[in-house]
Parts: structure tokens; C-alpha cells; sequence
């Protein structure tokens, strides 16, 4: 049977208009060895935006799938970032050509941190499912889950020098975590509401936490050992807040805390703001300190070292020694004893005051002292400064703005021009003209509150209705305010422009609906130009407030839908009664008129559409179309299709013929507030709360609704499986670690590809014995056995080598989760396969982590399995063997690099590396100083 009615799919083309997205952070990043603090990574919904901030252009695109950004970490090396996603997502991208290659699945819900060790070879991220995961970027896969907070994860720090790792929540707690045995050996409990923040200083001695309240508290970190060498009397320890509830079961000689370091209370730096802290972030090297609240106030701080802080109190110890001195009135003076703060180490520097609230904020500091911020703010705006940290009395210079490409506020009305070609949207205080190819703004102009918008005949004016009821009409090619009319006494929610094309029609808050017809006047400028006006012809009297107007195609008919719930219909020429659409339960929202004048469509707060007849008013179907209000709806020109925007985030196209849902368009991240559908209908553009327009367009794909149907079940059984409980190792409490990975389509598919794998090896193997044992009993060389189509498309490669292909083509970061998810008959198999691997020397590193994984989760079945004793003890012999080969082979070849690199350096008298790098800068720094030193004796 073929195809009675044929739909075409609308797909994602673009996402414009959007700077940086209020979930994720901003960071400053290198691209290509270019000038440090001239590029800005912010998440832009689903992707990755790179801001060149000097030229105020966007340089690379870092494409995501379809969950929202909500955290960036560059790598320390600059190369890498690694981004973190709604759904718990991680993948990490290079800066050099914006591909990633290295993405990892383990957390329930959003990544709320990600950190990378001082080398980039750790990553470890943290959680609003309360998780902590450490992954090695290197051999792209998980390493521990660490388990143990009650709430949120808002920060997480390596303390490099002793391998070990801090992480905060929203629970209240610190918990310090010893990364060689996965285990927490401390819980800090003094703070008495969420610990939002923290940062390291004095080269990992001092930990800063910044809270719900207006206190930063720093607490002084001090090794054990340290503390025994110095020879400091071990006293009694009185319990305090800072010890865990759990030391009681130690006993008082051995406290658990104790053994590795102590963390005491070292006081607190006082902020101006009294909100929490949301942002609280250092420099490189800890110099310099940032933070702020919920305002639109960054507040800087800066570290001082060691002999600025002896210098301080020197000069302190001189005054107190003074002042003595003049009171005790030139008698012998006792030795005057000055106190060293914690408000003497860390100087309140300046305030920076950004143009509204900050949402997220990084810092940069530049050789000569100079400070560099970029500060993302809750508007869709990203603005930089620059602050002259040697100064006495530094202030912030606001330095570049990014606001050209995008809405402050949300829009809350869309247009299409007649030719397709130019977008209009309007928000609460800007109107942007766009061109739909380029999506660049071609008009940036002031307006008030904007609800309703058109293009007037020509596309050479635009009309705007206002939330104060007043109509604004504005010339595109000046980009002028041409004139503002009061049209309505409270907010103008509607306005339509007539078939004819001659007038419009406006309904709002004070329950009339007026009509207006266009008319052009001399200009009082310019006495040879005429400008556009409208003047008021009629006015219908309703009694309840308006919500949405539309004329019927053939101007014969007005249909307003008021905040009673229903849907009002009135003759155009003479204004009088002809139906009332009763039905929905809460307010129409948005309405449209088919093009034939035979249906109307009404979308309401109810969450329903309903589909009526315009000839009799009968309602022919009503649907549940969306799960919150539907906020828009239209008809795509000459069809009976249409399309409804809802609060869910979702976009969806209906047959009103044969009340069909078709498709739905996802993207939007927020509730969907309005769309418009270009004349032609190939294009589709939409906002949201989420400040994105996307557009999306018609391809020449059909829809068949059964596959449509199919893919939904799919998806739904997907999201399913996502939410499902973590794998359980047999013989494996849970504990405070756990394994790093989680169950997934993706592995769950692996799985299967091994099983397939085993199979085919499984038949081949019975078929070759077989063709065998025949050849020896007709006691000649019969024909070879014909090889399976897929062996051959692997270029005739074996059986056994096939099962090693398809375990290679795993990803690394889902390998453990796959062998976890197949049963354990494949099990056996695997590990004859595997001594036969290890015994060609195949991938021996790949094989061992496999071989030790089913070892240790299939430990007892194994052992008492009598057959495979035999397999063990081969594996056993021939794994040592190997991997003591490779062992050696890759001590020779480090060895060999060691020589090499210590054969250039005393021949070309070079350092690699690093040293090279702080030789480099400590040469610059003596130049300045004896620089310094020729011009003050000059």
C-alpha cells in the first residue's frame, strides 16, 4: 500500500542569538599559542561557543548532541576542554579543530564540576546525583566512583602534593578523600549551611570556602609528619565541630583524621555582599582571588607571599613600638607584641561593578601584574576587564562587551518578512532585525516591552505592540523610531494584520479590540517624504480581557479569544455575534485560521488543542498536545497543518484533518514562548526562556508515523535504561567506591556485538573441526569450507581475530561496564581466546584489563569450574611472561629517552620543558628588576 498522505520532516538548522546560557560557566582559553585572555569558551545551550572577546566574533563552534552545557574545565596544557553536560555526560573536545574524540557516561544527572590534575591526565567530576568520578583522559576510562555526600557536588580540588582530593556540597560538608585507597579520611562539619566554593593557596597550605553566608573561611592544612618532625607536644585532642562523628569508635590514642593531615580553622575574610557565594575562583598561581554573590559585585582579593606579609609586619611591629614609646612617656618600654591575621595575608584589592547580576566569572593573570576578568552575566551578556593589580588603589576597566548577537531579555514575539529572507524578534527593551541565511543582526533598535510584532506590506517598516499598550512603528532602513501610538489602556496582547493588507486589528487588557488602517502623512523632517501611520477606525466592546485576535483568511470573519475560556467569533463588517467556542477548561492562549476560512485551531492553558469547524462552530477534535500551557500556534500556509509551541521545551506539528500528531521538534532547553512560520513554510523559527532562536526548515524527508511511533518507544525505553540502578558486582559491598561507569545504551549494544562475536567464533570453530574430522575420514584434502561473508569484509582474518577486532572497536571508558552485562557462558570462551592473544602477544595491555575484570566478577563461578583450571594456570604463566616483556621494552625505551634528553641538553646546552619555561621567566624577571634599578638611579 503506498504513502495516502505525505508529511515532510523539519530538522534543527541553526541556534542564534544566544551568548552564553545561565547553566554553564565562562573560562578563558588559549587557541593555537594565541595571547592569553583574548579568547572565552561559554555554553551556549547544547554547544560550546569560542569568543574571540577583542573583535567580539565567534571563532569555533564546539557541537554538541541535544543536552545543555552546564560545565567547562580547559585542560592545563590549553590544548583540551573538557565539557560537561545535563544528562551526566562528559566529553572533552580540542581546541585545535573542535572535534572530540574522548566522551564519558557516569553520572545520573548534570555534572556540576569538573577539575583536571596538575598534569591533565586525571579528570574528575562531580555531580547533582551527589557522585564523585576520577577518570584517566589517557586510557579514556573510568577509575572509581567516590560515594559519601548527601547533596549536589559544587567544587572539587587536587591536592597534587599528597594525592589527594577535596570536594564540597550543598550537604554543608567537606570531605577529603585519599585517592590511593579511595577511601574519605576526613569530614570537615563546621560550616553550617552549603559550601558553595573553594580554592587552594600558599602552595596547597591553605584552603579557602566560601558558603551561604558572607564569611570566607580559610583553615590552615598541615601534614602529620611535618607536625612530628617539628617536635610539637601531642596533646589531648578536645573535640570540635571540624571531627568526624565516627572517631569515637578509634578510640583517643588513634584518631583516623590525624593520620594523614590536620585542617584548623585559620579565620575568616569578611565580603561586602550578604547573599552565598556562587562563583569563588584564584589565577594559576593563587595570587589573586575572586568572588561574588548573587549582585552584579566582584569583589578581588589579592594573596600576599611570605615577605610581603614580613614586610606588613615589620612596619606594624615599628608603629606599635612607637606608640608605646610616646605613651609610657620615654621610659623603658616592654617589647611590643604584634598579632598576625589572617586579614594581614589576604588584602581586600577592588570591587568590580558589572552592568547586571554575574552568573559566572574566570580570571587570568599577565606577567606585568595586570589582572584579567571575564564575567558572564544572568542577560546573555559577557563583558571583560582589566585590573592594575601593582596599583595602590586598583579600579576595573571595562575592557569589550558581547552583546551584539543576542536578546538581554526573553522574546516574546516573532515575524517573518513576506520575501522569507529577514527574522524580526522583540524582547522586553531591544528589537533585532535578522537575516535568516547569515543569522547576523542586520538592525539593533530600542523598544519598550514588546508582546505582538508584523512586518508591514513591503518589509519596510515593522510594527510592535507593547505591554503598556502602546503600538511602535519603526523604519527599517534607518533604524528609526518613526512613531508611538497609545492604542490600549493596559497590555496589547495581540495584534493581526488583514488579508487585505490595508489595516490591523489589536486586542488587549482592556477588553476591546480596535481596528486600524494604514495611512501615509508627510513627514514634518522632511517635507518631500511620506511616513506610515496608523489611524484608528472602529472599536468592539467585550467584557472580559483579550488574549488573541485573528482574521479568517477571507476577511469574513474575527475570532478573539478572551480570558473566560472562550472563543468569540464576530462578523468583520458589521461587528455583530455569530459564534462562541466553548470547551477548554483555562484561557486560550493562541488561536489560528486555517487558510480556506474552514477550521480554527485554539491552544490553551489546559494544555489541550482543540480543532472547530468555522461553518457551525463544532468542536471535531479536541487533543492533549502538550504537558504545560501551549503558549503559540499556526497553520502552515495553504495546508491544514499546524504547529503548537508549548512550556514543556517542545515544538509539535498536527494534521487537523485526520488529528494526527507528526513530529516533535526538540531543542529548546526552557519553555518555548512563540514561534512563526516563514510565508512559505520552509522555515520555522522559535524563542524561548532559554534566550536561543533556532531555526529549523523543511527537508524533502518523509515522515511514515509508524517509524515515528517506533523511534518514540525507543527513545522512551532509552531514557529508561539511563535511569535504571548501577550494575552490581558480585561479592562487592557498596561502599565509599564504587565502579566508575554506567549502564547504557551504548554498552548494552557492545555487549551484544561481543556476544554476536563469540557466536560466529563459536560455529566457525565447530565448522573447521568439522570439515576436519570429514577430510580424515575420507582420508583426502576435501575443498576449504566457504568464509563468512562478515570474516571476508574484515579482510579474511580468523575467527579468533574477529572476537579481538569487535572488543577493540569498544569504547575504552565503556569497556568494564559491557563485560559486566555479558552472561557468563561467553565467559569461558573469552578466556581461552584471551591465553591465545596473550600468547601471540595481541594487544596485551587490552586483554589483561579484560582478563582481570571477568577474573574479579566472575571469581567464584570460575574457580569452580574444573575445565577452565586447566585455562588458568596457562593464562597465569603466560601472562607474567608477557607482561614482563613489555615491562622491560618499555623501561629500555623511557631509559633511552632519559639518555637521549641528557645527551642534547650537554650538547646544545638546552632544558626541556618546564625548566626551560622558569628559567625563561626568572631571567625576565632580573632584567626588569636591574631595568628598574638603571632608571631610579638615573
Amino acid at each position: 500500500m503506498g504513502l495516502t498522505k505525505q508529511y515532510l520532516r523539519y530538522v534543527a538548522s541553526a541556534v542564534f542569538g544566544v551568548i552564553g546560557s545561565q547553566k554553564a560557566n565562562i573560562a578563558f582559553v588559549t587557541l593555537r599559542g594565541g595571547e592569553k585572555g583574548r579568547y572565552v569558551a561559554a555554553g551556549a545551550c547544547e554547544h560550546v561557543f569560542i569568543w574571540d572577546v577583542r573583535k567580539a566574533e565567534k571563532v569555533l563552534i564546539l557541537e554538541g548532541k541535544k543536552h545543555e552545557v552546564t560545565y567547562l574545565c580547559p585542560s592545563p596544557d590549553g590544548v583540551h576542554i573538557a565539557v560537561g553536560y545535563e544528562d551526566g555526560g562528559v566529553r572533552i573536545f580540542s581546541l585545535l579543530n573542535g572535534e572530540s574524540n574522548v566522551s564519558f557516561s557516569g553520572h545520573k544527572s548534570a555534572v556540576s564540576v569538573i577539575k583536571y590534575d596538575a598534569l591533565g591526565a586525571r579528570l574528575v567530576t562531580g555531580s547533582r546525583d551527589t557522585d564523585v568520578i576520577v577518570w584517566d583522559v589517557i586510557n579514556e576510562c573510568g577509575l572509581y566512583r567516590l560515594k559519601g555526600h548527601k547533596d549536589a557536588i559544587t567544587q572539587v580540588l587536587f591536592l597534587e602534593s599528597k594525592n589527594l582530593l577535596i570536594t564540597s556540597s550543598k550537604d554543608s560538608f567537606v570531605k577529603w578523600w585519599d585517592l590511593d585507597t579511595q577511601h574519605c579520611f576526613k569530614t570537615m562539619v563546621g560550616h553550617r549551611s552549603e559550601v558553595w566554593g573553594m580554592v587552594l593557596l600558599n602552595q596547597e597550605n591553605r584552603l579557602l570556602t566560601g558558603s551561604a553566608d558572607s564569611e570566607l573561611r580559610a583553615w590552615d592544612i598541615q601534614d602529620i609528619e611535618e607536625v612530628k618532625e617539628l617536635g610539637e607536644p601531642q596533646e589531648k585532642k578536645v573535640r570540635t565541630l571540624l571531627d568526624d562523628e565516627e572517631e569515637d569508635e578509634e578510640g583517643p590514642d588513634e584518631e583516623p583524621e590525624e593520620r594523614i593531615l590536620s585542617c584548623k580553622n585559620a579565620g575568616s575574610i569578611l565580603r561586602e555582599a550578604r547573599d552565598r557565594v556562587v562563583s569563588l575562583v584564584t589565577d594559576a598561581k593563587a595570587k589573586v582571588l575572586a568572588c561574588h554573590g548573587l549582585d552584579a559585585t566582584l569583589e578581588v582579593f589579592t594573596v600576599l607571599s611570605e615577605e610581603e606579609i614580613q614586610r606588613k609586619m615589620d612596619r606594624k611591629l615599628k608603629k606599635a613600638k612607637k606608640k608605646a614609646k610616646s605613651q609610657e612617656g620615654g621610659e623603658e618600654a616592654s617589647e611590643p607584641v604584634v598579632e598576625r591575621k589572617l586579614k594581614d595575608e589576604i588584602m581586600k584589592l577592588a570591587n568590580i561593578r558589572a552592568s547586571s547580576k554575574i552568573r559566572s566569572m574566570d580570571c587570568l593573570l599577565v606577567p606585568n601584574g595586570e589582572m584579567k576578568v571575564v564575567l558572564l552575566l544572568q542577560n546573555n551578556t559577557v563583558e571583560t576587564y582589566t585590573l592594575k593589580t601593582t596599583e595602590k588603589n586598583p579600579t576595573g576597566n571595562k575592557t569589550s562587551r558581547l552583546t551584539l548577537g543576542g536578546h538581554r531579555s526573553d522574546v516574546r514575539t516573532l515575524a517573518f518578512s513576506s520575501d522569507n529572507i529577514a527574522i524580526l524578534s522583540a524582547s522586553g527593551d531591544t528589537v533585532k532585525v535578522w537575516n535568516r541565511s547569515t543569522l547576523q543582526v542586520i538592525r539593533t533598535m530600542g523598544c519598550e516591552y514588546a508582546l505582538c510584532s508584523i512586518f508591514v506590506p513591503g518589509d519596510r517598516q515593522i510594527i510592535l505592540g507593547s505591554k503598556s499598550g502602546k503600538i511602535q512603528i519603526f523604519d527599517l532602513a534607518s533604524g528609526s523610531l518613526l512613531e508611538t501610538t497609545d492604542a490600549h489602556e493596559g497590555a496589547l496582547w495581540s495584534m493581526c494584520l488583514s488579508p487585505d493588507q490595508r489595516g490591523i486589528v489589536t486586542g488587549g487588557a482592556d477588553k476591546t479590540v480596535k481596528f486600524w488602517d494604514f495611512e501615509l502623512i508627510k513627514d514634518e523632517d522632511s517635507m518631500i517624504n511620506k511616513r506610515l501611520t496608523v489611524k484608528h477606525t472602529r472599536t468592539l466592546q467585550l467584557d472580559e480581557d483579550v488574549l488573541c485576535v485573528r482574521f479568517s483568511p477571507d476577511q469574513r470573519l474575527l475570532a478573539v479569544s478572551l480570558l473566560d475560556c472562550t472563543v468569540k467569533i464576530f462578523y468583520t463588517d458589521t461587528l455583530k455575534f455569530f459564534l462562541s467556542l466553548y470547551g477548554h477548561k483555562l484561557p486560550v492562549l493562541c488561536l489560528d485560521i486555517s487558510h480556506d476560512s474552514a477550521l480554527i485551531a485554539t491552544g490553551s492553558a489546559d494544555r489541550n488543542v482543540k480543532i472547530w469547524g468555522l461553518d457551525f462552530g463544532d468542536c471535531h477534535r479536541s487533543m492533549f498536545a502538550h504537558d504545560d500551557s501551549v503558549m503559540f500556534l499556526q497553520f502552515v500556509p495553504k495546508t491544514h497543518l499546524f504547529f503548537t509551541a508549548g512550556k514543556d521545551k517542545k515544538i509539535k506539528q498536527w494534521d487537523a484533518d485526520k488529528f494526527e500528531h507528526i513530529q516533535t521538534l526538540e531543542g529548546h532547553h526552557r519553555e518555548v514562548w512563540c514561534l512563526a512560520i516563514s510565508p512559505n513554510g520552509d522555515h520555522i523559527v522559535s524563542s524561548s526562556h532559554d534566550k536561543s532562536l533556532r531555526l529549523w526548515e523543511r527537508t524533502r524527508e518523509p515522515i511514515i508515523l509508524e517509524e515515528e511511533k517506533e523511534m518514540e518507544r525507543e527513545a522512551e525505553f532509552e531514557e529508561s535504561l539511563a535511569k535504571g540502578d548501577d550494575p552490581v558486582v558480585p561479592g562487592e559491598t557498596k561502599g565509599e567506591a564504587e565502579p566508575a561507569g554506567r549502564k547504557t545504551v551504548e554498552t548494552v549494544k557492545a555487549a551484544e556485538r561481543i556476544m554476536e562475536a563469540i557466536e560466529l567464533y563459536r560455529e566457525e570453530s565447530k565448522n573447521l573441526e568439522e570439515h576436519k574430522a570429514a577430510c580424515e575420514a575420507a582420508g583426502k584434502k576435501l575443498p576449504p569450507l566457504k568464509m563468512n561473508p562478515i570474516l571476508m569484509a574484515f579482510g579474511n582474518i580468523s575467527p579468533s581475530r574477529y572476537v579481538l577486532e569487535v572488543m577493540k572497536k569498544v569504547r575504552s571508558s565503556e569497556l568494564e561496564v559491557s563485560l559486566l552485562v555479558l552472561p557468563f557462558p561467553y565467559v569461558p570462551d573469552l578466556l581461552k581466546l584471551f591465553n591465545a592473544y596473550v600468547k601471540e602477544g595481541l594487544e596485551v595491555e587490552l586483554v589483561c584489563r579484560c582478563l582481570f575484570f571477568l577474573l574479579r566478577v566472575h571469581f567464584g563461578q570460575i574457580t569452580s569450574n574444573q575445565m577452565l583450571l586447566s585455562v588458568i594456570d596457562e593464562l597465569r604463566a603466560n601472562t607474567i611472561s608477557k607482561v614482563r616483556e613489555i615491562r622491560d621494552v618499555l623501561g629500555f625505551n623511557s631509559a633511552g629517552l632519559q639518555f637521549l634528553q641528557r645527551e642534547i641538553e650537554s650538547r646544545e646546552d638546552v632544558t626541556f620543558f618546564a625548566d626551560a619555561t622558569d628559567r625563561f621567566e626568572e631571567k625576565k624577571r632580573k632584567r626588569r628588576k636591574r631595568e628598574r634599578v638603571i632608571l631610579t638611579i638615573t
